[in-house]
């Protein structure tokens, strides 16, 4: 009995260990660092015939707590849970069909109209719905075949210096019948579910989907093909760039150089800067540093360290070179980037307007 006691001690204990040296990958850092947050659930039950516009947004609004937030902190995603209907996006010459369990990803500042067919002409904004919305249902339309939309949108609780919004396609839409999409229908429904049922705690558990539902956008856009992902995306899951990114985002306080994540990649110097620059827009150091100081700001805002052990924590030896990298990255110093309070930005965007 005692050797199947310790047997069960060890084994306990490899586990632990295993979980422990569980690397970290990027999408799960940028995710833990950048604090997504879903928010502003609604749905939205319409009837033929029906339109309904988002216009452009590239001002700054104002929240409810006066703090100003950039047009980048948000990305918004809909859902089709019941009926067809039609959605033309800014850039895209033709409108795309849409029937129940398609869904997309919008990034901020790019506008769209949802309609029953690409003849009607949307009459309402997703502000003017809002108006005229029950608790987080609103109805509309002329009484014919009836069209559930689930909606909301996707923020950032804390500063950011590269939201979310700007590592990702601007557009991204999931088809139902596409391959590898089953969690993500069944986190769909049971988002649809929660938000027809009302019952105590729904607002926090679908808010939870919601996040969760956001991954497994990505993941199902992955899935489809290598050619559809640009930039970040692409990266993360290219073989040799998305093993450099996990090194990075792992060991964030290792002192990298061009030539140490070239290795990690198995590339030359030359051809892994090159492809880097290529894929992301700036150079491997480049991202090394931001990547640091984002990390940095996450930290500062607990306010249980010292500037030395924030510092040594994203790799500098010395506060004062720290704060030097912080302040050309970030624009202040430590010091006065927390007197600012560089907090938590208000929510609005498309959830808003709903």
């Amino acid at each position: 009995m005692a050797v199947d006691e310790n047997c069960s001690e060890v084994l306990i204990f490899c586990l632990f260990v295993q979980k422990r040296e569980a690397k970290l990958d990027p999408i799960t850092d940028i995710f833990r660092t950048m604090h997504v947050t879903a928010f502003g659930l609604h749905r939205l039950e319409a009837t033929a015939p029906w339109g309904v516009i988002q216009e452009k947004q590239t001002e700054e609004k104002v929240t409810p707590s006066d703090k100003k937030m950039s047009p980048t902190d948000l990305a918004h995603f809909a859902m089709l849970s019941r009926g067809n209907c039609w959605l033309s996006v800014e850039g895209i010459s033709e409108p795309i069909p849409l029937t129940g369990g398609d869904c997309f990803l919008l990034a901020r500042g790019t506008s769209i109209v949802l309609r029953d067919s690409p003849r009607t002409r949307p009459r309402w904004s997703f502000r003017e719905i809002a108006a005229r919305a029950n608790s987080n249902v609103a109805h509309y339309g002329g009484g014919g075949a009836p069209t559930t939309i689930v909606c909301g949108s996707l923020s950032f609780d804390r500063a950011s210096l590269k939201p979310i919004t700007q590592l990702l396609p601007s557009f991204i839409l999931i088809k139902a019948d596409q391959a590898r999409t089953l969690a993500l229908h069944i986190t769909m429904q049971a988002l649809a579910s929660e938000m027809a049922e009302q019952a105590p705690g729904s607002e926090v558990v679908a808010t939870r989907l919601a996040e969760a539902l956001f991954i497994q956008v990505l993941r199902a856009h992955i899935a489809s093909g290598p050619e559809r992902n640009k930039g970040w995306l692409r990266a993360v899951f290219d073989p040799q760039m998305g093993t450099a990114l996990s090194a990075i985002h792992d060991r964030v306080n290792t002192p990298w150089t061009v030539e140490s994540l070239a290795e990690v990649a198995g590339m030359s110097r030359s051809a892994f800067a090159a492809r880097f620059k290529e894929l992301l827009g700036q150079t491997p150091l480049e991202y090394v540093t931001e990547w640091r100081m984002q990390k940095a700001m996450q930290l500062l805002q607990q306010r249980d360290k010292k500037l030395i052990d924030v510092a040594r924590l994203v790799g500098y030896e010395s506060d004062a070179a720290f704060s030097k990298a912080f302040k050309r990255v970030v624009g202040a110093n430590p010091g006065e980037y927390l007197k600012r309070g560089f907090e938590g930005h208000g929510h609005a965007g498309m959830a808003e307007d709903f």
